[in-house]
């Protein structure tokens, strides 16, 4: 080997490891530890060291009693804590997690009072903001039998134009001056797909699903760097729960190039996949197909998500039969059976994973059909999801598994939601709601997440929720549908491997396997065999992506991928 091959072989390795974030210099071994890796059906195996190759891939895993290698460069003492891979969120929405989190955030508020104070609030502290902007509110929270007014809102801010999207992201409250900028009035009509709520034979201020863009089409956009910024701050919350990898659902070309701006910088941690904000959005980043990893498998554009319903509390949710407390509607189909078809052709006839919103026992029959309808067309393994499938028909359960979709759903809701759906929902129509169980009996491919910000993206509180169908009192007692709970191995896997098979990223990250990246977790409990109430409290201490520590509890900020950190972080 003459000189200049030598330099030229040592720089391509100097570019390749600046072009992967992470990316280490020697062997590292995470010593006493309790670990569990779980695959997709729920298998468990624990061991009690891990070997970290020096590309920041899973090398092998050692037993307790195995004979481990004594020639590593760097040793991580796990002071016997539990190891688990990293958690997979497969359903989130990180623009608004990041606006949310820097912005007016409602969550948490418990009645029309608190909310209405915290609006005057911010806009008192923020006389520079020519919109007043926020997200958070549920008047089934509030305790409130009705939703909330222009009028009410005018009595907080009235001198600037508001809107506030509802918790579950499918309606917004609006005052009066944000309707005035928006032109609407008792005659408009609402876009096909939603509705404006009248208040005495006038716009009462909310607006539902499609309708909401008549007041959004009217707000000023951010500027780039008010996107990184909410991005960074999406993904240092995201790191802090121990969530690695996400399904970002609705990815615009402006949430897109703001990754790329910090994948290009080197401070993408996160592994993201994402589903475009429909086919426009698609075919402008993506192109002819779906996009290559990037960064070191943390960056795809996979798919497109697309909306059949709206959600249950805004009694958006399209339904087989009328509401039990509304029934003059059956809720909103927001595009035909024709459109859905149409639109999953154009995706799939150049290989994009379709992600459907079908919250309604109407919407999930119609995804399916519509699903049974391409498969013929489009055969292979397509990975179709269906978002939330949150009411389905028992009858159309076992469908899933037989046309091979994923069911992508979050346990929280079942909480958040189980006295409205009890109040929205014929009894009988209880059957299918929320069904874990009955979707994993059939050979459904299950993956777990939290559509956050619509929920908190706790994942131990989504394990004790699937585990038990109560919430952190013990309500209801013996659980909601406790037929439906499952095992906390099948609940592990949802959040891990189920996860990493959903995005397609399987053999990549996800389970530990030998050769996938070494992404995981060092934790508070076991999640195997922690008591509900303590799996609940459970916390993570460290987050660690392709062998490298992101997020420390000790720390308590993000750290930039490829940099040292002094705490013992390679």
């Amino acid at each position: 080997m003459n000189g200049r091959t030598t330099i030229c072989r040592l720089l391509a390795g100097s570019i390749l490891a600046f072009a992967i974030p992470g990316a280490a210099l020697a062997d590292t071994l995470v010593d006493d530890v309790n670990g569990i890796r779980v695959d997709a059906d729920g298998n468990v195996e624990r061991f009690a060291a891990l070997l970290i190759d020096d590309d920041g891939r899973v090398k092998e895993t050692y037993r307790q009693g195995a004979k481990k290698p004594k020639d590593v460069q760097y040793r991580i003492d796990g002071q016997g804590r539990t190891l688990l891979p990293g958690f997979i969120d497969s359903h989130v929405h990180l623009s608004d997690i990041g606006f949310n989190a820097i912005g007016l955030d409602l969550s948490g508020t418990t009645s029309l009072a608190e909310a209405l104070t915290r609006v005057a609030d911010y806009a008192r502290r923020n006389g520079n903001k020519p919109w007043i902007v926020g997200r958070g509110w549920n008047e089934v929270t509030w305790g409130m039998d009705r939703l909330p007014t222009a009028a009410e809102l005018d009595a907080a801010v009235g001198d600037r134009p508001v809107w506030l999207v509802r918790a579950d992201g499918h309606a917004g409250w609006a005052n009066s001056e944000a309707l005035k900028r928006a032109g609407i009035t008792a005659a408009t009509k609402a876009l096909a797909g939603g509705r404006i709520v009248q208040a005495g034979g006038k716009p009462g201020g909310v607006l539902i699903d499609a309708a909401t863009a008549l007041v959004e089409s009217k707000l000023p956009p951010p500027l780039p760097e008010e996107r990184d910024i909410a991005f960074r701050k999406a993904q240092d919350l995201l790191l802090a729960r121990g969530i690695t990898g996400v399904s970002d659902m609705g990815t615009t070309l402006l949430d897109w190039q703001s990754i790329r701006r910090e994948g290009d910088v080197g401070r993408l941690s996160l592994r993201i996949v994402s589903y475009a904000h429909g086919i426009d959005d698609m075919v402008t980043i993506a192109g002819p197909g779906p996009s290559p990893w990037l960064y070191g498998d943390r960056l795809k554009l996979a798919g497109v998500k697309l909306y059949l319903d709206g959600a249950l509390g805004s009694r958006g949710a399209w339904l087989g039969r009328p509401y039990a407390d509304a029934p003059d509607t059956t809720g909103l189909q927001l595009i035909t059976g024709t459109q859905l078809r149409n639109l999953m052709s154009r995706a799939a006839m150049d290989n994009f994973q379709i992600a459907i919103h079908a919250i309604g026992d109407a919407a999930n029959a119609e995804a399916l059909d519509a699903v049974a309808d391409m498969k013929d067309s489009y055969p292979g393994d397509r990975r179709w999801r269906i978002e939330h499938a949150q009411v389905v028909a028992p009858a159309d359960i076992p469908r899933f598994a037989q046309l091979g979709v994923i069911a992508s759903m979050q346990p929280h809701h079942m909480l958040s939601d189980r006295t409205m759906a009890e109040a929205r929902l014929a009894p009988d129509m209880l059957a299918g709601a929320y069904a874990w169980r009955s979707m994993l009996a059939n050979r459904t491919h299950l993956a777990f997440g939290s559509d956050a910000p619509v929920e908190v993206p706790n994942v131990f509180e989504g394990l004790a929720d699937a585990i038990t169908r109560q919430d952190a009192g013990g309500e209801p007692f013996g659980g909601w549908q406790p037929q439906e709970a499952i095992t906390r191995e099948q609940a592990l896997a949802a959040y891990t491997a189920g996860g990493a098979y959903a995005m397609g990223a399987d053999g990549r990250f996800g389970t530990l396997a030998k050769g996938e990246w070494a992404d995981f977790v060092l934790v508070t409990v076991d999640p195997l065999l922690a008591e509900p109430a303590t799996l609940r409290q459970g916390r993570v201490l460290e987050t660690w992506i392709a062998g490298r520590k992101a997020w420390s509890a000790t720390a308590a900020v993000s750290v930039e991928m490829g940099k040292p950190v002094a705490d013992g972080g390679r």
